[in-house]
């Protein structure tokens, strides 16, 4: 199979491109990304030069470089996205472009070379909220998207349906829990506690620290998009959870004792617009029907995040500093 991996240089897609790799050998990759800031090629400089990997520079909201590139695959997975919150509400505009009119072009491209097999990456921010005592979402939960950022991504799950039920186009949906790992880009809340820490600065905590998330530690969901892609109902969407429900101040403490720190290492900071209290997720669907349910338990998870983040403090530096981007643009353009 030779599949069409968008976003690749991103957290989740990099971790996705090696775990494709290693658990299918066989298999072939395309890596398209536009190299935006959360791109970065140094999360897949050690298979750079697997024969099975290529990497092409470009905007999935291209219409004819997309086209091309489907053409010459067998299935895609999209994970191409701008995704941070605080990003979206001070300029939504980016947001629209890649989600919405990008996730379109690939939509088009797939149902115009022969209705290609085509995977959809999404979030469970786009159900909305939860208040404590309510049931984790689900895959019936209605949507409710309450940032620039979750609309867009639920404008984006509602087009890919649509080419389901309008032209028949084979494909599936996974909206996943937050996730964790290595190659985590430093300006979401576990990478940049742990990163802070090393550099002797302290964590900013939104409001109170108590929002709630369920988190999912990455491979464990790369391993759910493979088994969707290979086993999953066409048409149909899966819940991914980590099974892990946490406020941020529980996450924050966590980190705080696997780097020996103490809480005078916090800072409160001011709320977030329209902050989202908490979400959870219901991943029964894809247990029954698929087998899957995570492997890594929160504990093991932010141990190994930790560890490798104190291991690879030369990657980290180079992206809070920029200098991440310098080569990459210097060798492919600047975007």
């Amino acid at each position: 199979m030779k599949i069409l991996i968008t976003g690749g240089a991103g957290f989740i897609g990099s971790n996705f491109i090696r775990y494709i790799l290693n658990k299918h050998p066989d298999y072939e990759i395309v890596n398209l990304d536009l190299l935006t800031y959360a791109g970065n090629l140094e999360n897949l400089k050690d298979i750079e030069t697997n024969s099975s990997y290529e990497f092409v520079k470009g905007d999935i909201a291209d219409k004819e470089l997309v086209d091309g590139l489907v053409k010459d695959c067998d299935a895609i997975v999209n994970f191409a996205a701008e995704s941070h919150v605080d990003r979206s509400i001070l300029d939504s505009s980016d947001f629209i472009r890649t989600n919405v009119v990008g996730t379109h072009n690939l939509l088009e491209a797939a149902k115009n070379n022969g209705l290609k097999r085509f995977h959809h990456v999404s979030t469970d921010e786009v159900f909305g909220h939860l208040d404590p005592e309510d049931a984790p979402f689900n895959e019936n939960t209605p949507y409710a998207p309450r940032s620039p950022y979750s609309a867009s991504k639920a404008a984006s799950d509602h087009l890919v349906r649509a080419y389901f039920h309008t032209f028949g186009l084979p494909i599936t949906i996974s909206n996943c829990s937050n996730n964790y790992g290595f190659f985590h880009f430093p300006e979401k809340l576990i990478p940049l506690a742990i990163t802070n820490l090393i550099e002797g600065k302290k964590i900013p905590v939104y409001g109170d620290g108590k929002q709630v998330r369920d988190w999912l530690f990455v491979e464990d969901h790369c391993e759910a998009i493979d088994l969707i892609l290979q086993k999953g109902k066409i048409g149909e969407t899966y819940c991914i959870g980590g099974n892990a429900e946490k406020t941020n101040m529980e996450i924050v403490r966590k980190i705080l004792e696997l780097l020996n720190k103490g809480e005078e290492m916090i800072e409160y900071v001011k709320d977030r617009l329209g902050h989202d209290r908490r979400y959870a997720i219901d991943f029964s669907k894809i247990k029954n029907e698929l087998g899957w349910q995570s492997r890594t338990s929160f504990e093991d998870g932010m141990k190994q995040t930790v560890e490798w983040y104190k291991a690879n403090e030369s990657w980290w530096r180079d992206v809070k500093s920029g200098e991440y981007q310098k080569y990459y643009n210097k060798q492919y353009g600047a975007t």
